[in-house]
This record gives structure tokens, C-alpha cells and sequence, in this order.
């Protein structure tokens, strides 16, 4: 599958004071998660890989425990997930997922950071179709028989393993993401995963060159500045 999936998504820190609009995103996708999981992360693997994730952007416990709290409380938000799909500038492909209280405005919100940057929003379905959602696990370690062993005994339908600079890297379809981190954590003890997401993963890569590339960069500036704006994956190749 190639490390094309380093490629899959721009940090939601790269733009200036992003400190705030980060904690506001994972807050919101761990009060997602726990309210519809449960907030106890040794019982929602998923729950626990985001709040790893979030402590290793330095998102402040008082930020990740405010959302627990209002994930165990009745009532409170009433977040959704949205799926947007577009090509952008030179034609490449984007993918923005979103958690939304309010869809029209969001759909309306994405749709003019396309607009403005010379792209073209589309219709679901229309590019992710050329992208693998998997479930992805980095971790340090250079046995990669031991490791798909270990994941075919516990009956994970594993896409790939890579073996590169002392780390393993496992891709397994989305859908099977807690079986698949249960399995390694079973074989392996606990695991510090580098990577332990959900993500897009483009099948081909589209190169931008010229004016397409400032405009790209506008794009995603734009989206990651949108609240409701959780990841942007994209195939572009700067």
C-alpha cells in the first residue's frame, strides 16, 4: 500500500493560533465518541486511541476530561457526522469529515472554502472511491511474521504489513479496527503507537505544481479553519 497514507490528511496545527481550534475538535470527536461508546476508554478502544492521540498533540487533560464529563452527563450536543467530497486545484482529491450540529450550515461552509479556491464540491461517493479506509497502527518493532501471525489467529482481515526503519506498520480495513488494536495489544503488551487512526488512504497521488499549489494550501487553510472541520484527506502532491 506504500507510505502514501503520511500524505492522507494536513495537521490540524498548521495554521497560526491553532492551539484553541485543536482542543475544540478533539473535544468534540471524544464527547462523539464516549457518548456513543462509552466513556470508559479500557471498554472503547476507539475512545482510548483518540485520547492518546490528543495527549500527543498536548491537548490539556482538563480539556479531554471537560468532554468525558459531558459525554456521561444526560442530554448535551447532539453532534453528526458529515462527509464532504470534491476535487480541488489541478484537479486533485479531497475528502472533509465533519462533526456538525447544524448540516446545512456546515454543507454551506465547506462548500464556499471549494468555491473560493477554483474547486468543485461533489457529490458522495464521487472520489472516495479511489481512496482505502482503513485502520492504520504504527508501532516500533521489526517482526512482521510475528505480527500478521498474531492478527490471522485472531481472525483480523489484514491488507497489508510494512517493515521500515524499525517500525511495523499494519493496515486493516476500517471496519475492523478495535478487533484489530485488541490483537496487538493481546500479542504485544502495550503498545506506544505512533500512528492509531481511521483514515483515507489515496490509491494514486495527483501532482500540483504552479498556481494550483498556493491555491491547494488556501483550501485547506480554509477548511481547518471551519470548527465543524474535523480531518481533510486529499491525494494532492506537492
Amino acid at each position: 500500500m506504500g507510505r502514501a497514507f503520511q500524505n492522507r490528511k494536513e495537521s490540524m496545527a498548521k495554521t497560526a493560533d491553532a492551539k484553541t481550534k485543536v482542543y475544540s475538535k478533539y473535544g468534540r470527536e471524544i464527547y462523539v465518541c464516549a457518548k456513543s461508546g462509552g466513556t470508559d476508554p479500557a471498554g472503547n478502544l476507539s475512545l482510548r486511541g483518540l485520547i492518546d492521540r490528543a495527549k500527543k498533540d498536548q491537548v490539556p487533560s482538563h480539556v479531554i476530561d471537560k468532554a468525558l464529563d459531558k459525554a456521561a452527563g444526560a442530554g448535551g450536543e447532539d453532534f453528526s457526522p458529515a462527509r464532504y467530497e470534491g476535487f480541488g486545484p489541478g484537479s486533485c482529491m479531497v475528502i472533509v469529515d465533519c462533526l456538525t450540529d447544524n448540516p446545512n450550515r456546515t454543507f454551506g461552509d465547506v462548500r464556499g472554502c471549494f468555491t473560493k479556491t477554483k474547486s468543485k464540491i461533489g457529490t458522495p461517493g464521487s472520489v472516495s472511491h479511489l481512496f482505502d479506509h482503513c485502520a492504520i497502527f504504527v508501532f516500533a518493532g521489526d517482526d512482521e511474521d510475528a505480527t500478521l501471525e498474531a492478527l490471522m489467529e485472531a481472525d483480523v482481515d489484514v491488507t497489508d504489513i510494512e517493515n521500515e526503519d524499525g517500525k511495523l506498520t499494519v493496515f486493516a480495513p476500517h471496519t475492523e479496527y478495535a478487533k484489530t488494536k485488541q490483537a496487538l495489544l493481546d500479542a504485544f503488551g502495550e503498545i506506544d503507537f505512533e500512528t492509531d487512526e481511521i483514515q483515507f488512504v489515496p490509491q494514486t497521488v495527483t501532482p500540483l505544481e504552479g498556481d494550483d499549489v498556493a491555491m491547494f494550501e488556501k483550501l485547506l487553510d480554509m477548511l481547518n479553519d471551519l470548527d465543524d472541520v474535523q480531518n481533510v484527506y486529499h491525494n494532492a502532491e506537492v
